[in-house]
């Protein structure tokens, strides 16, 4: 469980810059999370957002500052370096892929479980204590998920299984929790299900970091935004100040309508 406590910095970015290859991809970046807090990243496709993540997951580090220029600032909980693995106990990270080619054959809730271990499945010799189990369960739980325990993961739909690798980023009980495209590539039902859970998530108390371009991954707790376009930051403010027609038509190039339901915005 993380140290930190809510409302503290959990991410600290200044005059932060990336290259890939011979080319730099993030500008000048400056960015402030705090523990606990809920915002969205919000960008069209090539702004640099999964730059950015691998950033904060420490994937990437920032290109060092030329003398006679600002100092490069960028600190995760407060250290500048992590240990990738300690550093999954505090900051879960949800993507579209399965973690581990051994995942699909797992049942749901033995992956959760092997989120302790940082293993795909459990091995024999992982020792399972009764702590961990309820703590899996519980988990499980939270997103709605308590059915899917005893089945394959490789058998369920393509929700079934985002919610159940949320569940296992969940077991730490980390500070926050980073959502990379949370909706790609689920049906209407399964995108409606996945956003009720995070409402249960957010609720919680976990803070979450959305990564997206589609608007209706913006749940109604993440009262901050952040907009990028070619690999800057051109926003970061209130949600009704940046969600707003003419402010989207500016940020994708494209005339943009918007319509409210539920606390979900919908644009077409």
């Amino acid at each position: 469980m993380c140290s930190s406590s809510e409302g503290s910095s959990f991410l600290s970015m200044r005059h932060v810059s990336v290259a890939r290859g011979d080319r730099v991809v993030l500008h000048d970046i400056a960015l402030e999370i705090r523990s606990g807090e809920h915002l969205a990243i919000l960008g069209p496709n090539g702004c640099g957002k999964s730059t950015l993540i691998k950033l904060m997951t420490r994937e990437l580090y920032p290109v060092a500052s030329a003398p006679g220029e600002p100092p490069v600032h960028c600190r995760l909980l407060g250290r500048e370096r992590w240990d990738l693995s300690q550093l999954r106990r505090e900051f879960g990270v949800i993507g579209a892929e399965l973690p581990g080619e051994r995942t699909p054959v797992a049942s749901g809730l033995d992956a959760v479980l092997a989120g302790f271990f940082g293993a795909s499945a459990l091995w024999p010799n992982h020792a399972v204590t009764p702590e961990m189990e309820a703590r899996a369960q519980a988990a499980l739980a939270t997103l709605r998920a308590e059915h899917l325990a005893g089945k394959a993961v490789g058998a369920m739909s393509a929700g079934e299984q985002r919610r159940v690798m949320i569940a296992r980023a969940l077991v730490h009980r980390p500070a926050m929790l980073l959502l990379d495209e949370p909706s790609n590539a689920l049906d209407l039902q399964a995108q409606q299900e996945l956003r009720l859970a995070l409402r249960a998530v957010a609720r919680g108390g976990t803070g979450l970091i959305l990564v997206t371009h589609q608007l209706a991954d913006i749940l109604p707790e993440i009262g901050r935004v952040v907009l990028m376009r070619e690999g800057a930051i051109i926003a970061d403010g209130a949600r009704a100040e940046l969600l707003t027609e003419d402010v989207l038509a500016g940020l994708f190039g494209v005339e943009v309508r918007l319509a409210e339901r539920d606390g979900f915005l919908h644009a077409w």
